[in-house]
C-alpha cells in the first residue's frame, strides 16, 4: 500500500512499488488461486445440487396435478403460490451462483484479478448461493405446509422450523468470509483519500 502519488515512483534499484510487490508475493498469489479454486469448486458443487434439486420441484409440484385440466390441485393457494415462487427464486439464483463459480475457475488470475474482478465475482457467487439456500428451504417449508395443513401439530411445526437450521448454520460459517472480502475489496480503496470535513 502506498500513496497515490508514488504509485509510479522507482526506487533506488528502478523498481515501481507495484513490481516489488509482484516479486516478494510471488507465493501469495499461488495461494490465494489455490483458495480461489478450492473454494469455487466446493460451493459450486452445494449450488449445483440445488439448482437439480430445485428444477425436479418445479415439474413434480406438491398435491400433484388435476388430472383433467393438467394443473396443479393446489394452484390458487398462497403456499403454493409461496412454492412457486421461492422455487424459481432458487433455481435462478443457483444458477447463477454456477455461472459465477465457473468463471472464478475459468480465470486467468492475474495480480490485477485478485484486485477487483475475483472479489466481485466471489462475493456474488457466495451471496446468491445464500440466497438460493433460504429459498429452498421457504420452498420445502411451504410445500411441508400444503402436505400436512389438516394436521398440523407441534413435530409439523418443528420440522418446519428445523428446516432453517442448515440456512443459519451455513449463513454463520460463511458469512464472515463474505464481509471480509467486500471490506478488503471497496473498503481498503479509501484509505488514503482525503477526509471531507
Amino acid at each position: 500500500m502506498v500513496q497515490p502519488s508514488f504509485k509510479e515512483k522507482k526506487n533506488s534499484k528502478g523498481s515501481t512499488p507495484q513490481e516489488i510487490f509482484a516479486k516478494e508475493h510471488k507465493d501469495l498469489l499461488k495461494n490465494g488461486e489455490l483458495w480461489m479454486k478450492k473454494t469455487a469448486e466446493s460451493c459450486m458443487l452445494v449450488a449445483t445440487l440445488i439448482a437439480t434439486m430445485m428444477f425436479a420441484a418445479a415439474f413434480s409440484v406438491p398435491g400433484g396435478n388435476d388430472n383433467n385440466r393438467g394443473t396443479p390441485i393446489h394452484l390458487r393457494e398462497t403456499l403454493f403460490q409461496v412454492f412457486a415462487l421461492s422455487d424459481a427464486i432458487a433455481l435462478s439464483s443457483s444458477t447463477i451462483s454456477i455461472l459465477m463459480f465457473l468463471f472464478i475457475l475459468t480465470s486467468r488470475y492475474t495480480e490485477d484479478d485478485f484486485l477487483k474482478s475475483l472479489p466481485f465475482k466471489l462475493m456474488v457467487g457466495l451471496s446468491t448461493l445464500f440466497l438460493s439456500i433460504i429459498a429452498m428451504m421457504v420452498a420445502f417449508s411451504a410445500t411441508f405446509f400444503l402436505a400436512y395443513h389438516d394436521r398440523l401439530n407441534c413435530f409439523t411445526m418443528l420440522t418446519a422450523i428445523l428446516a432453517f437450521v442448515p440456512v443459519s448454520l451455513f449463513v454463520m460459517l460463511q458469512y464472515p468470509l463474505l464481509r471480509d472480502i467486500v471490506c478488503s475489496t471497496y473498503r481498503s480503496k479509501f484509505l488514503f483519500k482525503p477526509l471531507m470535513l
